[in-house]
């Protein structure tokens, strides 16, 4: 049997989000009781919670993450612990640790404020990543990027668009990450919706 890690934020009713995001509604319009089923109805953006943006995000694409080919969300998957890094910038070391196509996680900590308004209000000062380093995945032409914070940069959002010019998803708000600590190869999947938007929620998981 496969061990299987939810690296996944639960979607609930009032959850916090992006700043500039509208608010989460998770409710039942049916009840049954009253209407002999139940029913819910999610309202959020694309963006709350564990999601994983495409280019379309901050570029002129007309590709939604729908589209895309599911093998894009599926691969092998590396873990590196960049905690109590302000800057996260590359280490020689991370050449042997990423493989050609992986799907990279970043383990910063800072998932340890999510669903607190600490996560929000330390909007802009979560570490961010370097020049160096999105080069790096650049060249080593890796799938994804995941992370359990908001977001790998800040405005003007640079690497954002480095990575996405070069193909690369990016997860965001990640959860559950320091139980890969230990795991030295894993596979990770997350399927978006086959929705036509720039970016989608998220189950994400990692198997080994």
């Amino acid at each position: 049997m496969k061990t299987i890690i939810d690296l996944t934020h639960d979607i609930k009713n009032g959850m916090f989000t992006h700043p500039y995001d509208g608010d989460v509604k998770v409710y039942e319009d049916k009840i049954l009781s009253r209407d002999g089923y139940y029913n819910s109805r999610l309202e959020t953006g694309m963006h709350a919670g564990t999601h994983i943006d495409a280019p379309r995000h901050f570029l002129e694409s007309n590709t939604f993450i729908g589209a895309f080919e599911l093998y894009n969300f599926i691969g092998n998957g590396c873990l590196l612990d960049v905690r109590n890094q302000n800057l996260i910038t590359y280490k020689d070391e991370y050449d042997e640790l990423v493989k050609h196509g992986d799907i990279v996680l970043l383990y910063t900590g800072f998932s340890q404020w999510y669903g607190t308004s600490e996560y929000y209000d330390n909007f802009n000062n979560h570490p961010i990543v370097d020049k160096t380093l999105t080069d790096f995945f650049i060249n080593k032409k890796i799938k994804i990027l995941g992370m359990d914070m908001p977001k790998p940069d800040n405005y003007p959002f640079e690497v954002h668009k480095q990575l996405f010019e070069n193909d690369i998803f990016i997860i965001e708000n990640l959860t559950n990450l320091d139980k890969l600590l230990n795991v030295s190869r894993f596979e990770v999947v997350a399927l978006p919706l086959k929705i036509r938007a720039e970016a989608s929620i998220i189950r994400a998981i990692a198997m080994y």
